[in-house]
């Protein structure tokens, strides 16, 4: 009954999508691929030297995929001897890669970290030791109260940009995003910095990064989905004006969408699987062309 009542409460809010300050751009019509069950719970994208690269989230293993960008099959594996409490985002710089294990839905966790591993280290199929922590927390977290679902300091999104690592949460509460700043080289627990904040209408589950602009993806508890499109009015500033907001779809189709990287050819967005009584949507890869954008 209770998934019922879901379906009918998506129906009933997509109904009412003509009052909107976005534009539609159905995803579905740009599926490259139903993506392998060893990703079915994909948490992110990233472009790294040319190669698209992906991750699972808690309950999976600590391994790092490189995914072909074309059909979407996994084409190396690489394992490692981390711990994959909750693993949401990835990103890179020239040299290494940083995987956010940040997820933080009942806002408890006082263990925030990102992984910072040189590229160099990685073998295909064999595990390393080559990584280093940064540890970090939000100063303007005060409560640590267990809230499923319910706060404002869980993230799933972080993108590396001018010698900092840049955080968007994804607040429950508030239905918006704060970014932050985290120092790499700090390898004590350091406070991030508060930088702006933005209402995404949505809680936002990936960021990426390219020519000046900041890509968000996202979704509401009805499971709408969502990407925006800001400019980058000064270094590392995004939210000083109005982005472009597009609807993508509902995740009861193209699943529950986590990962975004973006390239000069167009907009790569991943999604994990998303069930829902009988219907079962399953982990898909897309590939949105730039001239697809209104």
């Amino acid at each position: 009954m209770r998934n019922l009542y879901l379906l009918f409460s998506i129906f009933i809010s997509l109904s009412f999508s003509a009052q909107q300050d976005y534009d539609w751009l159905k995803l579905n019509r740009y599926k490259i691929a139903v993506l392998s069950d060893s990703i079915n719970e994909n948490s992110g994208l990233d472009f790294f030297q040319d190669r698209l690269f992906t991750i699972n989230d808690s309950g999976n293993t600590a391994d790092i995929f490189a995914i072909n960008k074309e059909t979407g099959k996994i084409k190396n594996v690489f394992r490692t001897n981390l711990n994959n409490k909750d693993w949401e985002a990835i990103t890179s710089d020239s040299t290494a890669l940083y995987i956010g294990d940040f997820g933080n839905n009942v806002g408890s966790r006082k263990d925030l970290l990102i992984y910072k591993i040189p590229f160099d280290s990685l073998r295909r199929n064999s595990a390393f030791t080559g990584s280093q922590s940064i540890p970090f927390y939000y100063p303007e977290q005060k409560d640590f109260t267990s809230k499923n679902l319910n706060n404002n300091f869980d993230a799933e999104a972080m993108i590396y940009l001018e010698g900092k690592i840049h955080v968007f949460t994804k607040e429950w509460i508030s239905k918006g995003t704060t970014h932050y700043t985290i120092d790499p080289n700090v390898y004590e627990n350091q406070a991030a910095q508060k930088i702006e904040t933005y209402q995404t209408g949505y809680v936002v589950t990936d960021a990426a990064y390219f020519d000046k602009k900041l890509y968000l993806v996202g979704y509401t508890k009805k499971a709408e989905v969502y990407l925006t499109i800001f400019n980058e009015t000064k270094p590392g500033i995004f939210f000083t004006e109005k982005p472009k907001k597009y609807y993508l779809g509902s995740s009861l189709n193209i699943g529950q969408i986590e990962g975004i990287a973006v390239d000069k050819t167009g907009i790569y967005i991943s999604g994990e699987s998303f069930r829902v009584g009988i219907i079962n949507a399953k982990p898909s890869l897309y590939f949105i062309p730039f001239d697809q954008l209104k």
